[in-house]
């Protein structure tokens, strides 16, 4: 698979990643651990070498999964983990304080099977703990060898400059995709104005863009969609439309839903680095071959065109938890 470098942070990772969460948390039953070591597995040996996980996951359960997955091969690949809530627990609200940052850093190393983090995020920002002296913290860990890099999720503008004045900031990740295209207002210019890399997750709408959720779709009881307003059944079947379109430049191409939307995604900046997730080896599969699919100048304005005349319905996040972005 090609390689991107992650803005002018110096690292280079390939042109999609796996993001590792549903594995074994959020989008219902975790995935039994032989196949999933698997799956991550046959994941680097098709080309993948950049893994996103995070104590949250889980908690715990994810970054420990990853540090036995890819013990064979640690030197080869480049894992991004985050800190960032009280006791690993997204529920139990925000914790960047720098004791709880290295402590937080010193048990996924273990749990990783490793002696350093190549990418470090800022799970959400903490309007408690002045972003300057996280990324003070964070830089103290890269002066002792423990951490290469930092990164941050859903922050600001504001927070990411702020951050990057300290520690410059590698990566920001952030939800993008052809439903939520937010980040193009305020977050993109200034990523490439700072030389930050991007790294979006749900690329494929936590699934709706591949065409596999319809209105009828029913989530299995602990699945994290059965609380997004986006997932409701109205809401599922008003933005069927996008679905539908994104079929037809798909079946022109000779691709799949899933492939186009990543293809698209790729085509925005050299900079973009998707991580799309899966349990299903064939998706696996599907999502990979996608960094193959070229997108010409007139496939991108067709895109464009359709996505004009097209309404998403439903907020990404319920109330409670939409606070905690774009701090």
């Amino acid at each position: 698979m090609q390689k991107r470098q992650l803005g002018k942070s110096g690292l280079e990772v390939s042109a999609l990643g796996l993001g590792c969460m549903g594995i074994s948390f959020a989008y219902g039953p975790a995935l039994e651990k032989q196949a999933a070591i698997a799956l991550i597995r046959d994941a680097f040996d098709k080309g993948v070498n950049f893994f996103d996980t995070a104590e949250a996951y889980g908690p715990f359960t994810n970054e420990t999964l990853l540090g036995e997955a890819l013990a064979p091969f640690r030197d080869q690949v480049v894992i991004a983990t985050k800190f960032g809530f009280k006791n690993g627990v997204p529920a139990d609200g925000l914790d960047s304080r720098p004791e709880t940052i290295r402590k937080v850093v010193e048990q996924s190393l273990q749990r990783l099977k490793t002696d350093r983090i190549e990418l470090l995020y800022q799970h959400r920002v903490d309007p408690q703990v002045p972003v300057e002296d996280v990324a003070g913290t964070v830089k103290a860990l890269v002066e002792e060898g423990k951490v290469l890099h930092f990164g941050m999720s859903e922050a600001g503008v504001d927070a990411i400059r702020r951050a990057h004045a300290v520690l410059p900031v590698a990566a920001l990740q952030s939800e993008y995709s052809l439903w939520w295209r937010e980040p193009e207002q305020a977050i993109l210019p200034v990523l490439e104005e700072l030389g930050i890399g991007f790294v979006p997750f749900s690329p494929l709408g936590k699934g709706f863009l591949t065409g596999a959720i319809d209105a009828n779709t029913q989530f299995a009881a602990d699945d994290f969609r059965n609380v997004v307003p986006r997932f409701t059944e109205e809401s599922r079947a008003a933005n069927a439309k996008l679905v539908e379109v994104l079929g037809a430049i798909a079946d022109n191409q000779g691709a799949t839903r899933a492939q186009i939307a990543l293809a698209w995604l790729l085509a925005q900046k050299p900079w973009i680095v998707p991580i799309p997730g899966t349990t299903k080896r064939h998706r696996l599969e599907e999502n990979i071959a996608a960094a193959k699919v070229s997108l010409s100048d007139t496939d991108l304005a067709a895109i464009a065109t359709a996505l004009e005349h097209i309404q998403i319905v439903g907020d990404r996040y319920p109330a409670h938890l939409q606070k905690n972005v774009n701090r």
